[in-house]
């Protein structure tokens, strides 16, 4: 039986952004159902040959992940800076990313992504509600902390 918790509220995200930011911003405020979430990514790909034989191959896929800020997040004004930026340059800026779970001992490093595509206006309900922000990652790399 394990001893690990499974609580999220202590989780670290750290996101950089050579070239556009000098340093690494720590994304805080996330939203109460969803703080991140990542699709599953396809590892290999199949063909069936006429004669029933089961062929299949490892494939390279992308990473997909959605951040979800409460309205509220200081740090949601970061992604909207990444988006005028690219608007501005017609660009896009590669972000880097590592993701510390203290509860279950692990960390992620998050290689070569972007940002690919975001809710730039918060509904507005009875309260504002939390904003999703898609980035794809070409290599998550899991260690123990």
């Amino acid at each position: 039986m394990s001893d690990l918790l499974i609580t999220s509220a202590n989780a670290i995200y750290t996101i950089t952004v050579p070239g556009l930011f000098n340093a690494p911003f720590t994304l805080k405020n996330f939203a109460a159902d969803r703080a991140f979430e990542t699709e599953a990514r396809e590892l290999a790909e199949e063909s069936m040959s006429v004669d029933g034989y089961l062929n299949v191959g490892w494939v390279a896929n992308a990473v997909s992940q959605t951040i979800s800020l409460q309205a509220s997040s200081d740090e949601a004004s970061v992604f909207d800076s990444i988006i005028t930026a690219q608007d501005q340059a017609r660009t896009i800026y590669r972000l880097g990313a590592v993701i510390q779970l203290p509860a279950i001992g692990k960390k992620y490093t998050l290689t070569r992504g972007y940002l690919r595509s975001a809710v730039q206006i918060p509904s507005a309900a009875r309260v504002l509600e939390a904003r999703a922000f898609e980035v794809r990652w070409e290599r998550v790399v899991p260690a123990a902390i």
